[in-house]
């Protein structure tokens, strides 16, 4: 077990109960523990599986490459319009997590499959993403903003739209 995780969980006021509980269920899968992006991650074979996360009103399971699972529960979410591989299992108490803890441990051996096959989304490019509404009145409130904008790289860009798509689902009024 990893000590940064420990302290981690620990440290937790809310879904420690759950994400515990969703710990040991990802280890008896045998994945190896690692403290990644200030959250619990699990790999194999040094590779990124998934990550536990506890959100304001739900806990989850965030499988790194979730769009190629099977999903034969229909269970998985994808969190905003613009992410593309990870999907996510919820939770919002220990009882949800203990009822499925035999659909978790499936979707993680197949999670660990999709790796030992090499799979790979085929991710989308920004140009095929649509500019937000949100984005679009900012050009036309500011040409200037408009013009530092066209200079940024793709990632940047990128990174803009998935910023005003959650500003906008954390924010309808934005």
């Amino acid at each position: 077990m990893n000590p940064k995780v420990e302290e981690f969980l620990n440290n937790l006021n809310q879904w420690k109960e759950e994400l515990i509980r969703l710990r040991e269920l990802i280890l008896d899968c045998g994945l190896e523990e690692e403290f990644k992006w200030m959250h619990p991650c699990y790999t194999y074979k040094g590779k990124n599986i998934l990550l536990i996360h506890g959100f304001k009103n739900y806990c989850a399971l965030l499988f790194n490459k979730g769009a190629l699972l099977q999903d034969s529960k229909q269970i998985l979410i994808q969190q905003t319009e613009n992410t593309q591989s990870a999907r996510q299992i919820r939770f919002t108490n220990l009882a949800q997590v203990e009822e499925k803890q035999s659909i978790i441990k499936q979707y993680i051996l197949e999670a660990v499959e999709v790796e030992n096959l090499g799979l790979k989304l085929k991710a989308k490019k920004v140009t095929d993403f649509e500019t937000p509404d949100e984005l679009k009145q900012k050009f036309k409130e500011n040409p200037a903003f408009k013009k530092a904008f066209k200079g940024l790289t793709l990632k940047a860009k990128g990174l803009s739209f998935t910023f005003f798509q959650t500003q906008t689902i954390q924010n309808p009024n934005l």
